[in-house]
């Protein structure tokens, strides 16, 4: 086997492990974090390092934005050019960055995503500020290493003589770790730096006094106090950024919201796109017309409303549904030491103040080496020029120029440097001028070394110097804050008036589950007749509603659980129409079945209850309040045991007596207010007592003693009997007969089961449903008038074979 094939066993784990970490630890270091001392990935280095070293500087003309695409790719960065591109770009687009560091020339995009022209259109160099943190690089400031190939040198930090990292923020997501850092103002930070250099002890709360937050190149207001001090504090925290927004009013009485500045990384095309979508889509009622106005002058989008249009309202729902109010997370994380850490404010100003320190020291270091040189040489000259003569004679005598050199420093004690600057000194130095010249200089170079000398000695002057230099850039580059700060974040409010017309609907359900709204328009052009409302064949209405779409309906299943339907949220279809399914509507089960629809205008009413009926005989009675809800999905509203159901929610309002009818004739009447107020998902108490195969089938609300109650058996037989016949008892007892059934092998059957009962003060029209789909008109009047143990007469005449399995009151 030859060593090529000498393969070695591993385990698939351990090399995806080792290489994946390797990979992660690159795109940390080398691709996606900043380095906290200037502020920028390596990308964005480069280019600035390979713009500055090809000369492509403020003072000279622009140049083709691929010649330095390529010297990047070609000398530091050996990856695609479009990521050196994009980085580029982004340097050079003022609505990100907080001072451009590319200064651009053509089509750079715009803040509507456009994109930037290809590389071969655009041109660019270095913008002013970009210098500045290049500047003095070439005085050995900062460490270089070697490129990709061994063979150029690139810095691996940049001087950076502004606080770049905090001055123009940065977004980069890598492996395992993200950042989230946003622009600040120029003067801010740099006074910040001032003031921490001049009081290292300093707090928080006297830094927050000259850093106040973010300043987005967009504008906009920021709000949240607390989540900017705790950014600052621990390097993560939340704000949010709302446009500059401005009612205007317009002639004719109409009014325009005016947008002039969005948030931050915004685009304003997507912001505009979404307006409009909420005018097409009628999500809120007064919108008019979207327009995007920018152009030279700056940002302006304005929205025109309708006359009288609730302005301040709509507002208030653009704000809360399209981009014109974002969050803006913070998450300051850099690469500290080769390692990326989360980092506040104040630790990322003294990494800067660190990296200054070095810097300035670094490079008064290397002045102070150049300097010294050139003292030395000059004093050998000034020397040499006080002993022209010797000097000349012994130059004269010597063989060649080594021997020349060789016998000043032998003769004269000059050093080899000076040797060799005395042998290259031209003839005209050797005027008087020259020689007063030249003592000139050396006496300049000695205060220059003095004053070198003592920054590296001394902190303070150290520290001077840094702010002396710092405080030169805040007077030349800083510009005014951009962002306002608000303090508080103001809660939106849309109140449903501003989404939805006002307007009187009907809403009809029917028994197998269909819904629809329909305007008075559509149900009067349809002949107004409320009977007359589509249905699928053997399909019938069961509920009719006059609501008006600022209502909400809350709609009652038999297994306990309860949705809200806000009105304006049911598909609208003409009169005549089926409508929809309801669980397209709502997320209802397909199993369960509805029983109760009770429209609602808020929940704010005292001393109003729903009260549950269920099939065995449990009431239970629950404040309106319980039933609060923000949610669409399905809410319990009342304990069911296993093996019953709800047959009836009411709204009521405490004041009445509730008289249970039951399958096999029984009827019980107790006070409403007999039963106390309950918990929301609590199971209720017992109405009635009910015998073995028994059940409720009606549930009447009843007062006084006016009126009759109406019961109706299964084969259409009913009869009317005194309110007063049935006495006030006790809940939960066995009640009273309120229906005889005739029995016998000779006799006519009346029925085996009550089908339903009304309270009857007046005519009521009524319907009987069959099992076979029989509809069965009747009135209340036809039934007799007879006691509570009779056997009633045929109302609703049914087929043999056949039985009522509804009872319905007629809409008038």
């Amino acid at each position: 086997m030859s060593s090529l094939e000498n393969f070695l066993p591993a385990f698939l784990e351990e090399v995806v492990g080792d290489r994946f970490g390797r990979y992660s630890k690159y795109i940390i270091q080398d691709r996606a974090i900043p380095d906290v001392r200037d502020g920028l990935k390596p990308v964005q280095r480069r280019i600035l390092y390979a713009m500055y070293d090809s000369g492509n500087t403020p003072d000279k003309p622009y140049r083709k934005s691929a010649k330095t695409v390529g010297d990047v790719m070609g000398n530091y960065h050996p990856h695609g050019d479009s990521s050196i591109y994009e980085g580029m770009v982004r340097m050079a687009q003022p609505w990100k960055m907080g001072h451009v560091l590319v200064d651009g020339h053509g089509n750079w995009g715009s803040q509507d995503d456009d994109p930037a022209a290809a590389m071969r259109y655009t041109e660019a160099r270095l913008s002013p500020i970009a210098m500045e943190l290049l500047r003095d690089i070439e005085k050995r400031t900062v460490p270089f290493k070697d490129n990709f190939d061994n063979t150029a040198m690139e810095p691996v930090v940049l001087p950076a003589r502004f606080p770049n990292l905090l001055v123009n923020g940065v977004s980069g997501i890598s492996a395992g770790f993200a950042t989230e850092i946003p622009p600040h103002n120029l003067r801010e930070v740099i006074d910040a730096c001032v003031a921490i250099m001049e009081k290292p002890g300093i707090s928080m709360e006297e830094i927050r006094s000259y850093v106040k937050g973010p300043d987005f190149p967009t504008g906009g207001i920021i709000m949240g106090e607390d989540g900017i001090q705790s950014a600052y504090e621990n390097g993560k925290g939340r704000i949010y950024l709302r446009s500059k927004t401005e009612i205007e009013t317009m002639r004719g009485g109409k009014q325009q919201i005016v947008i002039t500045e969005i948030p931050y990384q915004v685009v304003k095309s997507r912001l505009v796109t979404a307006m409009e979508n909420i005018r097409l889509e009628k999500k809120v009622d007064g919108i008019a017309e979207v327009r995007d106005e920018s152009g030279r002058n700056g940002l302006r989008i304005v929205v025109e409303l309708k006359k009288d249009a609730d302005a301040q309202g709509i507002l208030a729902y653009l704000l809360k549904k399209t981009d014109l109010q974002v969050t803006y997370n913070f998450n300051m994380v850099a690469i500290v030491n080769k390692a990326p850490r989360q980092l506040g404010l104040r630790a990322m100003l003294d990494a800067y103040i660190a990296h200054q320190r070095e810097v300035v020291t670094f490079r008064t270091q290397y002045e102070l080496e150049k300097l010294e040189d050139r003292a030395h040489v000059l004093e050998g000259l000034v020397k040499a020029l006080n002993i022209l003569d010797e000097v000349i004679a012994a130059i004269k005598a010597s063989k060649n120029r080594q021997d020349a050199q060789n016998n000043l420093q032998w003769m004269f004690g000059f050093t080899e440097r000076q040797a060799d600057s005395i042998l290259t000194l031209q003839l005209y130095r050797l005027t008087n001028l020259e020689i007063t010249s030249l003592q000139k200089e050396l006496d300049d170079i000695q205060k220059k070394i003095t004053t070198l000398r003592g920054i590296l000695e001394s902190d303070k002057k150290l520290i001077a110097v840094i702010k002396k230099e710092l405080i030169e850039i805040r007077d030349k580059y800083g510009i005014d804050r951009r962002s306002d700060i608000q303090s508080e974040v103001e809660e939106l409010k849309v109140n449903l008036e501003v989404m939805v017309a006002q307007e009187d609907v009907l809403i009809t359900l029917s028994h197998e589950g269909y819904i629809k709204r329909t305007s008075m328009l559509s149900f009067t052009r349809s002949g107004g007749e409320r009977e007359g409302s589509g249905v699928k064949e053997g399909d019938y209405i069961k509920h009719v509603l006059d609501v008006n779409t600022l209502q909400n309906l809350l709609i009652f299943t038999q297994r306990g659980q309860y949705f809200l339907l806000p009105v304006h949220q049911i598909p609208e279809f003409k009169w005549k129409d089926n409508g929809t399914a309801i669980v397209n509507v709502i997320p209802m089960a397909k199993e369960d079945r509805i029983v109760s629809v009770v429209p609602l205008k808020d929940f704010d009413s005292a001393d109003t209850s729903f009260v549950f009926v269920t099939k065995r005989g449990q009431v239970k009675r629950t404040e309106l309040k319980e039933y609060e809800t923000k949610r669409s999905g399905a809410i319990a509203a009342c304990k069911v045991a296993d093996g019953d159901e709800i047959i009836n929610v009411t709204l009521s309002q405490n004041r009445q007596d509730i008289l249970l009818l039951t399958k096999q004739g029984m009827a019980i009447r107790f006070a409403e207010n007999e039963v106390n107020s309950m918990g929301r998902v609590s199971a209720g108490v017992r109405g009635i007592a009910l015998k073995e195969e028994d059940e409720v089938v009606s549930a009447l609300w009843v007062e006084g003693e006016e009126g009759e109650v109406l019961v109706v058996s299964d084969l259409g037989y009913g009869k009317r009997s005194l309110l007063l016949d049935y006495p006030l008892q006790s809940r939960g007892g066995k009640g009273v007969q309120s229906f005889e059934f005739k029995e016998g092998k000779r006799v006519k059957p009346n029925g085996s089961r009550l089908s339903g009962g009304f309270h009857c003060k007046e005519p009521l029209a009524l319907l009987a449903v069959t099992k076979e789909g029989a509809m069965l008109s009747f009135s209340s009047e036809d039934a007799p008038l007879s006691d509570r143990k009779s056997i009633g007469k045929v109302l609703a005449p049914v087929d043999k074979k056949d039985e009522i399995t509804d009872l319905l009151l007629r809409s008038q």
